[in-house]
Order: structure tokens, then C-alpha cells, then sequence
């Protein structure tokens, strides 16, 4: 099923996008959707959504490959699912090829903010979601943590805490639990020198995120601490939200 293509503002995060992405997956290694502190709450899902999505995976899927539904604009990701059972598409994510009300579940894990039309995105994924349907999205919060790695890897923005409830409910959309997430790096010099490394090293660079950073990261992760309703983001840059779609 072929994705539809989204119509973007500002071609410039697009171009980073599909830049950063295709170099990032060519030589990646993929990860298993169980190696992640979300697989508790997405495998606890499953059971109730055949008919699941996820968005923008890369090669760290969080929903199992066999059956599910993908979208992502890098060309060795699609290749590399599909070749593993999924059902993945090449394409934009700003228009959702798929009717409305069809789907159980949407899985949209650091790529929400990755769009100019985030909104169009909301309307989307609410428009697809069946009634009671789940959507778990990790954004990046707090515009005042914008650091040179969201430059690089092409973010549009970080959310305003205070506007997230808004948002969703705009969009009808209920949260019902969120957590702190932290697959996005924070600390000041390790950003300062990874990204030192990415503009005079890039083959190595990569080499290291993908076989030796990611694997640390995934090994030092906490476990998600759900709580109901929106945390105290204070001390948070990322956060995951676990919503409704509210009945139409």
C-alpha cells in the first residue's frame, strides 16, 4: 500500500531528515522491539490490535515486525522490514494511507517533531484510529534544551508541556498515562562532541552511534514509569504519552 506524500513548508528538514536517516540505517544493525523499555507497555497491547502502525521506525521498531504496518522515508529501512514480514512503505507521514477509523494502534516514537505540519499529523492519526484506538508518541520537550543535536538530526521543535494536554484534546485524543523517556542525548559535551565528530568524521562517527552508543543506551535505560495523566516535566526532555482516540 503506497504511502501518500505530505506537503511540507520548509523543504530544508526534509532534506536533513532523509540526508541524516539514509546514512544512519545503510550500516545499522536493527534492534528488537523487546530490547526496548517500551516493550512492556506495547507488548501488554498487542493482544487487542491486529491492525497496528508505527511511524517513522528507522531500524529501532518498538511494535513486532510481522504484520505491522510502517512508514518511514529512508529507503534501507523499508527494504530491511519488509524483508522481515513487515508491511512497510516508503513516504512522508503528514498523509496516512489508510481509512478511517481502521486502525487499533499507532506507535510514533521521535518523529513527531520531525515535521513542520505536526498538526496535519494529530488530524491524522486521530482520523485513522478507531474509537478507544491507542497512539504512544515520544516527543522532545522544552524549546529552551534545543541543543546542535536537533539541529542535525533535523527536529522542526520541541513542545511546551504547558500546550501538550491542548494539543491532544484538539485533536480528540485522551491521555491516559506518560512517562520520561531518555533516547535522545542531553548531556551539553557529549552533544558538543558527537556532533564534532558527525561534521569531520561522519562514516565513524555513525559506526560508533550504531554498534557502540545505541547498544549502551539501550543497556543504561530505565524502565518506563507510568503514571495517569501528564508528569511533572520540570527536569524532563522527552517524554512518552500514551492516549485514546476519544469516541467520534
Amino acid at each position: 500500500m503506497p504511502a501518500k506524500t505530505a506537503t511540507h513548508p520548509s523543504p530544508g528538514v526534509t532534506a536533513i531528515n532523509r540526508q541524516f536517516y539514509d546514512a544512519l540505517w545503510r550500516r545499522a544493525r536493527l534492534q528488537r522491539a523487546a530490547d526496548f523499555n517500551t516493550w512492556p507497555l506495547v507488548s501488554s497491547l498487542l493482544p487487542s490490535a491486529p491492525r497496528r502502525l508505527e511511524l517513522g521506525p528507522g531500524l529501532r521498531p518498538r511494535l513486532p515486525i510481522a504484520g505491522t504496518h510502517f512508514i518511514d522515508v529512508s529507503p534501507p529501512v523499508v527494504e530491511r522490514l519488509n524483508a522481515l514480514g513487515g508491511i512497510a512503505a516508503l513516504g512522508e507521514i503528514g498523509a496516512l494511507p489508510f481509512g478511517d477509523g481502521g486502525l487499533d494502534l499507532i506507535c510514533a516514537f521521535d518523529v513527531i517533531e520531525h515535521l513542520e505540519d505536526d498538526l496535519g499529523l494529530f488530524r491524522e492519526m486521530s482520523r485513522v484510529l478507531k474509537d478507544d484506538g491507542i497512539l504512544i508518541a515520544a516527543v522532545p520537550v522544552h524549546q529552551s534544551h534545543w541543543t546542535a543535536f536537533d539541529d542535525t538530526v533535523g527536529h522542526a521543535r520541541r513542545y511546551d508541556p504547558l500546550e501538550l494536554p491542548a494539543l491532544l484534546e484538539r485533536h480528540q485524543l485522551a491521555l491516559d498515562k506518560s512517562a520520561a523517556y531518555g533516547m535522545q542525548p542531553s548531556n551539553p559535551r557529549w552533544v558538543a562532541c558527537g556532533m564534532w565528530w558527525l561534521e569531520h568524521h561522519p562514516a565513524r562517527a555513525m559506526f560508533w552511534y550504531n554498534w557502540v552508543g545505541m547498544p549502551l543506551a539501550r543497556w543504561f535505560q530505565k524502565p518506563l514509569h507510568l503514571v495517569d495523566g501528564l508528569i511533572e516535566l520540570t527536569d524532563v526532555d522527552e517524554v512518552v504519552l500514551v492516549c485514546h482516540r476519544r469516541a467520534r
